[in-house]
């Protein structure tokens, strides 16, 4: 059988700005709160490795792009760093930075690959963080003129931007589990941070609107479908809550422009809403998204729970459910995720169902594995893993799209090797093979097996 997809489809890959370009500290740029977690803790990254160099984007954008062409990419996602572009946060603008991303965005488009755009991927300039981060009105307000300064300078070219990726993990790793800056565990505050980081969703599409500039804006959300242990009530409302939380607290101002009245009540009647203005439902209205980017790793396995609450301990989502191990799940044993592919369709579907079908794309899926060197012949890793995560829910994703799904394109996470978090190097994810000790880069075999597909735009059922 042969998987064709729709003409245009986009085939391509994604990163960001501070796991790619390096120089975090050089060329006018100002720390992030990964720099300065780094500085306090260098302890917390993974053999100690932080967002100093990465895989150097920065000096090396031509060639990468070239390969990105070998690549039979057709777009490409990364992002633009505010603490490059801004370095205060407010104010000054950075020549540097602008010539190093207009250099990027006319590279691109002179190599045929429609550049994707997102104005903020977990890196908070350190600047604006000390004067509260997302818990302040005033940094809410600081990135919608950063976006505005971003749309003036690139949106004669840019025609896909994005405002957020995966908005819901500053608020887990910073506020509720401890795995990001500022590692503070305060659902209240949590919850004012997911809040206002909407406001500020909404206040960049605005203005992006308000400049009439003929592309499209949208935002990136990582989407986990919640699956009940059984069809038991208790089960089914514990794995309710946790949509509520996880993925519908940002899904339904997106798409919907308001927030679910379930999560509403669950918040108000524990004394966690946040801080609301007379004028935010208005605002966040104007927030609805004319493209949405899904990314999908992982399934979330839910069950209620089966013992009381410590009346002592903070107030967690936690609280309201379980985590359930299912028997006989497929895992990637170096992440420690399930891999799930019907969870991709469970996406669309939901989306097609219950959201009035979006214009959509897969913006992140991949696979992370530690000690790849293990798997390379004459010079070139094997990673036929990744070659069949890929496949497996990439036909997912076409039976989405047969049946009336609006999925647009699908982007891998990611190019080359990149940096990832506290988690640096220990797991690979690119189609290009990274040395860190030399910067070459080599293709992988998935690598060549997707400029194949893109290049065919589909590919045949193996037998």
């Amino acid at each position: 059988m042969k998987y064709a997809f729709p003409q245009d489809f986009w085939w391509g890959s994604a990163s960001s700005a501070p796991q790619s370009e390096g120089e975090s500290l050089s060329f006018g740029k100002s720390a992030t709160i990964w720099d300065e977690w780094f500085r306090l803790q260098p302890e917390r990254f993974n053999q100690q490795v932080g967002p100093q160099q990465t895989s150097d984007f920065y000096r090396c954008w031509r060639d990468d792009i070239a390969l990105l062409k070998r690549l039979n990419h057709n777009s490409f996602r990364t992002s633009i760093s505010w603490a490059r572009l801004i370095p205060q946060g407010r104010g000054e603008v950075n020549p540097q930075a602008v010539a190093f991303y207009n250099q990027v965005i006319d590279e691109m488009l002179a190599q045929g690959i429609t550049p994707f755009i997102n104005l903020f991927h977990f890196d908070m300039p350190l600047a604006m963080q000390q004067q509260g981060g997302w818990e302040s009105r005033a940094v809410v307000q600081a990135y919608a003129e950063f976006a505005d300064v971003c749309f003036r300078l690139f949106g004669d070219r840019v025609k896909h931007w994005f405002t957020f990726n995966e908005p819901i993990v500053p608020v887990e790793g910073g506020y509720l589990y401890d795995f990001h800056y500022p590692n503070v565990v305060d659902f209240s505050r949590a919850a004012t941070v997911a809040y206002h980081t909407m406001l500020a969703h909404a206040l960049a599409v605005r203005n992006y609107r308000a400049r009439g500039q003929d592309g499209e804006i949208g935002i990136i959300l990582n989407l986990t479908p919640s699956y009940p242990r059984s069809a038991n009530p208790a089960d089914v409302q514990a794995a309710n809550i946790a949509d509520l939380m996880f993925n519908r607290s940002f899904l339904d101002p997106a798409l919907r422009g308001s927030y679910p009245q379930e999560l509403v009540a669950l918040l108000r009647q524990h004394d966690q809403l946040p801080p609301c203005q007379a004028e935010d439902a208005a605002l966040l209205a104007q927030g609805v998204v004319d493209l949405l980017g899904i990314n999908y790793y992982q399934p979330r396995r839910i069950q209620c729970r089966d013992s009381l609450v410590n009346p002592d301990s903070p107030f967690m989502p936690e609280w309201f459910f379980s985590h359930y191990a299912m028997p006989g799940r497929k895992m990637n044993p170096y992440r420690g995720w399930e891999i799930y592919e019907k969870g991709i369709y469970d996406i669309l579907t939901n989306l097609r169902e219950n959201y009035g079908n979006p214009r959509c794309f897969i913006s992140e899926n991949g696979m992370g594995v530690e000690d790849e060197r293990r798997f390379e012949q004459n010079g070139q890793i094997q990673d036929d893993y990744r070659i069949d995560f890929i496949r497996e829910h990439l036909q997912w994703v076409h039976r989405g799209i047969s049946e009336g799904s609006r999925c647009l394109g699908y982007h891998m996470w990611t190019f080359i090797d990149n940096w990832s978090w506290s988690n640096a190097y220990k797991n690979r994810y690119g189609f290009v093979q990274l040395d860190l000790a030399s910067q070459q880069r080599t293709i992988k075999k998935s690598g060549e097996w997707f400029a194949a597909t893109a290049a065919a735009n589909g590919f045949e059922e193996q037998r």
